[in-house]
């Protein structure tokens, strides 16, 4: 089983979203999220990044660059190849239907590659 965890600042809105979503609709992959910011994280009981949750990733959908960044500066050796940026603003509250669309319009290529 393929594992694709998802990585915003919080998670609380995008990748606890996309966690939440696409769990529902590919029963033949496992999917994780992940948060990028530790006082906030904290502060809501969310899951921060760690190197496990790295280790575990077949592939890591960072929401922006400055996750992929936090990533890069914070782990050592994780493969750039499995790391994709999907440029999604920190805008949307948790399970917004616009996030919804968007995440379907991005997402959904990516992980066609891996079923």
């Amino acid at each position: 089983m393929k594992h694709i965890l998802f990585v915003c600042s919080a998670n609380k809105d995008r990748s606890k979203s996309a966690d939440d979503y696409f769990s529902q609709q590919f029963d033949d992959l496992e999917f994780k999220s992940a948060g990028t910011n530790q006082r906030i994280c904290m502060q809501l009981g969310t899951q921060m990044i760690h190197e496990e949750l790295l280790e575990w990733a077949d592939v890591i959908i960072a929401m922006q660059e400055k996750h992929r960044k936090f990533i890069n500066e914070n782990f050592s050796g994780v493969d750039q190849k499995k790391i994709k940026v999907i440029h999604i603003q920190d805008r949307y509250g948790y399970y917004q239907k616009e996030l919804i669309d968007l995440l379907k319009q991005k997402v959904e290529p990516l992980i066609m590659n891996y079923i």
